[in-house]
């Protein structure tokens, strides 16, 4: 997959970041976007070279790390479980230990791809596999945040970036997917919002953050098409040409990590089309993919797919 970096705006030489669920997909690009501009990144998954986790992928958070410090910062694994609370406690005393703060928290922990089950009501879904997209979706952001805010809060200008999927804007009313996908997801955007209340007191600012229809590899794999093919894919899905790669929302959240007036978009639900607009970044092609506006607009009311005016 590409990871190129973008580094013609964002400075965040000197910064300690930490992103969760970084082995792959967006947490992987927003770790290396943000490592591109000079930041140092711990970050942390479940899958190392010697041991995987459920989903028994090949991605690792080595490879992660590795690829942050090739992109010109300091890429640091640990290997965490964030449904573990001694485990986070601990990554925040490493942390503590080795930096003696944290300016940006990414809270990007999910794993939940091939647990929800498209359309079904709440009755007919496994409950077993509902439960533990609460639990993987929710809960994980929640013991983060309890152990990590302590030390983003020691310095004023602190962020957090709740990553989760649609706006706060299209989920309020859109049915997204099943009972508890939709919970999760707009359990994270509600997330921010509290957290931005509880940090301002303390100079720091809280915002969620949503991709589009993003080319993670597991999305690349489940259309059979790569980063380089994944135009093929169009003859079967006409919609995914409003797609981005996770670049994309990787040069967001840099772009938010080195702006000085980030405190403006406090408790604000935002998106990598939005952003893109408003500090100039684009995905790896040149374009900037409104997907959010895309979908409300175009393929909701069944008009042909066509990204004219949308990237």
């Amino acid at each position: 997959m590409g990871f190129t970096p973008d580094t013609s705006t964002t400075d965040l030489d000197g910064k300690v970041t930490l992103v969760t669920g970084a082995t792959r997909g967006a947490g992987r690009s927003i770790a290396v976007q943000l490592g591109a501009a000079g930041a140092t990144v711990y970050v942390t998954g479940r899958t190392t070279r010697e041991h995987r986790s459920e989903y028994d992928r090949p991605e690792t958070i080595t490879e992660t790390a590795e690829l942050v410090t090739a992109a010109g910062g300091t890429g640091i694994a640990v290997p965490t479980d964030h449904l573990v609370p001694d485990q986070v406690r601990a990554l925040a005393e490493r942390i503590d230990a080795e930096q003696g703060r944290l300016d940006v928290l990414v809270n990007n922990v999910w794993g939940g791809e091939r647990l929800f089950a498209f359309d079904t009501p709440v009755w007919e879904h496994d409950l077993e596999n509902g439960l533990r997209l609460l639990r993987l979706g929710v809960e994980t952001h929640a013991i983060s945040s309890h152990f990590l805010l302590p030390l983003l809060v020691r310095r004023p200008g602190g962020l957090v970036v709740e990553m989760t999927d649609g706006t706060a804007a299209y989920n309020g009313t859109t049915y997204r997917n099943s009972y508890f996908y939709d919970l999760v997801k707009n359990s994270v955007l509600r997330m921010a919002f509290v957290q931005a209340h509880e940090l301002t007191p303390h100079g720091g600012t809280a915002v969620a953050l949503t991709p589009g229809w993003m080319r993670s590899e597991m999305m690349l794999d489940a259309f059979g098409v790569t980063e380089d093919t994944w135009r093929d894919a169009l003859a079967t899905v006409p919609h995914f040409c409003i797609s981005e790669s996770p670049a994309y929302v990787g040069r967001a959240v840099a772009a938010l990590a080195g702006d000085v007036d980030v405190a403006r978009w406090n408790g604000q639900s935002l998106s990598s089309g939005q952003l893109a607009r408003e500090y100039g970044f684009t995905d790896l092609d040149g374009s900037r993919p409104d997907c959010w506006r895309y979908l409300v607009e175009v393929e909701a009311p069944g008009k042909p797919a066509d990204a004219t005016g949308y990237r």
